[in-house]
């Protein structure tokens, strides 16, 4: 209610003196309380209904469980299975450092548990088969509210088996001058262990919203991106054979340029063949003259001979 009261001190000490004016202001002021008023009950439904949106999150939470642990057993007969859907997911593979996608062939499992107060946080679990990286069978990065109220996160301190320790490769690596990654980027393992920015952790998100409710459609990615690429490569097809379309009509249209010409070349080798026939015909005349000249001496000379 504070704001449209100062909004009309500041009407006021703007319109001056005027009764009228201010009677409008104090109109104004009634309607603005009244849209507050309304504003107090929508919002107050608001939070009845995401109390109520999270006693049904928390309730299929609760459905859900078997299913994920049902899944998660199936998937430990697919080799390299959640490693493929990390290597496949674009966000997660550009953190990923070739030995840090060889030590993620051993996780065998991933779990996404939300507290009980869904709004207090989560923490995403990795199990591991034995390895030679580290000694850890379980790796966990939790997040919740700290004591100020603000995002804070923790995670499994990793035991290191002798130079084997990941992040100390990956800074090593981000160093070399052939390096194709920004230098300061995070890898994998140094997610895992970073801290500074909870509130901002997009990894972690992804992995709770994105990965953990349909791993497959990650796994799958390859055989999808290979469909696409067909389509692609047929729509490519398309655009080629138009464009050759395109050429042959053009030519089609040198060649009918060609064809006009011969054919105005065609009307002339007519009309000299022409002539030359004429010239043939002309002297043919002439041989049917000379013959007839001939017989016509031949009956003349025998006319003679009478006489």
């Amino acid at each position: 209610m504070s704001s449209p009261t100062k909004k009309l001190k500041k009407v006021e000490d703007s319109a001056g003196d005027g009764n009228d004016t201010r009677d409008y202001d104090v109109e104004i002021q009634k309607t603005l309380e009244e849209i507050d008023g309304c504003q107090n009950q929508i919002d107050g439904l608001n939070e009845k209904a995401s109390d109520e949106i999270l006693e049904v999150e928390k309730k299929y939470n609760k459905l859900r469980k078997p299913y994920f642990q049902k899944r998660n057993d199936i998937i430990k007969r697919i080799p390299n299975f959640w490693l493929t859907a990390f290597v496949n997911n674009k966000k997660i593979a550009e953190i990923l450092e070739e030995d840090e996608e060889d030590a993620l062939r051993y996780l065998n499992k991933l779990e996404v548990e939300e507290f009980e107060d869904i709004k207090s946080g989560y923490r995403i679990n990795f199990y591991f088969d034995e390895n030679p990286y580290f000694e850890n069978e379980v790796l966990t990065k939790e997040f919740h509210l700290g004591s100020s109220g603000d995002p804070a996160s923790q995670s499994t301190p990793i035991r290191w088996k002798d130079g084997a320790d990941l992040t100390k490769r990956a800074k090593g690596k981000a160093q070399l001058k052939e390096r194709k990654r920004p230098l300061g980027h995070r890898s994998f393992f140094d997610w895992f262990t970073d801290h500074g920015d909870p509130s901002s952790d997009d990894i972690a998100e992804l992995i709770k919203d994105d990965m953990w409710p349909n791993p497959l459609q990650y796994y799958l990615a390859p055989d999808m991106d290979v469909e696409n690429g067909i389509e692609g490569e047929g729509e490519e097809v398309d655009g080629d054979s138009e464009e050759e379309e395109e050429d042959e009509e053009d030519v089609a249209g040198e060649e009918g340029d060609d064809v006009g010409e011969g054919e105005e070349a065609d009307d002339s080798i007519v009309v000299v063949e022409d002539d030359g026939d004429m010239e043939d015909e002309d002297e043919g005349g002439n041989d049917e003259d000379d013959l007839l000249g001939d017989d016509e001496g031949d009956q003349e000379a025998d006319g003679e001979e009478p006489e």
